[in-house]
């Protein structure tokens, strides 16, 4: 057909025999044919190449989604997260399992935290600009959370954030499958007051959640006619309790609300059982996880407070459960942060798929009200505030590890980050004054006393 076609735009070619339908010239009438030829040929040629260069170099869409999973794997909250890693993937293969999500496998790339904030900082800018993923699911701390916030932001990005934290955020770019204080820590304060006594002591780790969640408690502990006894603080993976342990000594308090974190629980606690008199600790970070590295002995008696028990009773969980011990051993167990990161892969895949499309822009809309049988229930993705309507559960320690329900709001509470007695605004001021203090960082670098029962 080229051949066909050159014969007819070239003149000095006598196509008449070959190709009757070209108009035939002489070829003495075209002193230029031969160069003409060999440039004509040549230009095609050219094309050709640069056609077939281009199709080769087109950029083809990926085989595969990718997202970004990026939790401590090493360091002092490993103890924590690497447990909603192995959740979190596990909803990822049950989605590939049953076909993909628009046809394609979705990719996890794991990103180490390192249980550093700069480093959770580092990891969120790859995995958005060099991984190009679709979204991110990922962070424990509020540290953690905080540093990576703006740069969630500045691309425009999405995260799920599968913990219970102090509130006082909103983000459009970040859904959060965790508890609100109103959803886990106030009830809790409640009932503590009701049932276990009304003088308080409390322990916390020295960063941005035990701050802000004990300023919470301290308000309502006063306004329900409480009194805070006793306030200390570690840094992070501080294993140095002996003054902590004296000062709750000394207190006599009737309920510890313990909002430490990570490996320091294993010291604390191991402390905490060698006083003469049992004090019942109400925590708001230990789970199932951790218990199975703390000795039971000293643990039954104390208390937790979550929006998922491994002993909630319902066909969902139990079945959930059941694929997890399958897939990672009959000896692990799952917990409240576990189920959170579960249930936000399946958010954004049916969001995903209602959309059409894994564009995140697209994808935040169709996020707002979105509704999810997850094993601890239904829960909504509050159009207001990103937040996710819950239940709540009090359980106390067994000494087989694992947690009795003794107190339940099975009935979805509302998510409200921001408690109304002070304004937006002023909770903001009371962040960025904590931030002030910490040397521009979302923790202390040392553990320190704190004066007893004072908000800042």
């Amino acid at each position: 057909m080229l051949n066909g076609l050159a014969d007819c735009l070239i003149p000095e070619v006598q196509v008449g025999q070959r190709y009757p339908h070209c108009r035939q010239r002489p070829l003495q009438h075209n002193p230029l044919a031969p160069l003409l030829t060999r440039r004509f040929f040549r230009t095609i040629s050219i094309m050709v190449f640069c056609l077939l260069v281009s199709a080769c170099n087109k950029e083809q869409p990926p085989k595969t989604i990718k997202v970004g999973i990026l939790h401590s794997l090493t360091g002092t909250m490993a103890i924590s997260e690497k447990s909603v890693v192995d959740a979190t993937l596990m909803a990822i293969d049950e989605i590939n399992q049953a076909g993909g999500l628009l046809g394609k496998q979705i990719e996890p790339v794991v990103v180490d935290g390192a249980s550093d904030w700069p480093t959770f900082a580092q990891g969120a800018r790859s995995l958005i600009l060099n991984e190009k993923v679709s979204v991110i699911f990922g962070c424990w701390t509020s540290a953690s959370r905080k540093t990576v916030k703006p740069i969630i932001e500045q691309y425009n990005h999405l995260l799920f954030y599968p913990v219970q934290y102090e509130g006082l955020e909103q983000s459009p770019n970040i859904i959060y499958t965790g508890a609100a204080p109103n959803q886990q820590i106030s009830p809790a304060v409640m009932w503590s007051l009701k049932n276990l006594g009304q003088r308080v002591f409390l322990t916390a780790s020295d960063y941005v959640f035990p701050r802000a969640a004990n300023t919470l408690i301290k308000k309502q502990v006063h306004a329900l006619g409480g009194q805070i006894v006793g306030e200390y603080y570690l840094a992070l993976g501080d294993q140095r309790v002996n003054d902590m342990i004296n000062q709750i000594s000394a207190a006599q308090p009737d309920i510890i609300f313990n909002t430490i974190n990570g490996d320091s629980n294993l010291a604390f606690f191991k402390q905490l059982a060698t006083l003469d008199q049992h004090i019942p600790v109400m925590s708001f970070s230990i789970a199932e996880d951790e218990l199975n590295l703390l000795d039971t002995s000293i643990m039954t008696g104390h208390y937790s407070a979550w929006n998922y028990f491994q002993s909630l009773d319902t066909q969902d969980n139990k079945a959930f459960v059941a694929r997890f011990q399958k897939k990672y051993g009959a000896h692990r167990t799952t917990n409240a942060s576990m189920e959170a990161g579960y249930l936000g892969v399946y958010l954004w895949a049916k969001a995903a798929t209602n959309a059409n499309t894994v564009d995140i822009s697209t994808v935040h809309e169709f996020l707002k009200g979105l509704s999810f049988n997850a094993p601890e229930g239904k829960v909504t993705v509050s159009a207001m505030n990103n937040h996710l309507w819950k239940p709540l559960h009090i359980g106390k320690i067994q000494s087989d590890g694992q947690f009795k329900i003794i107190w339940s709001q099975t009935v979805p509470i509302r998510p409200l980050p921001f408690p109304s007695y002070r304004s937006n605004l002023s909770w903001q001021r009371y962040l960025e004054s904590l931030y002030a203090d910490w040397g521009g960082s979302w923790s202390a670098p040392a553990a320190r006393p704190a004066s007893n029962g004072t908000a800042k």
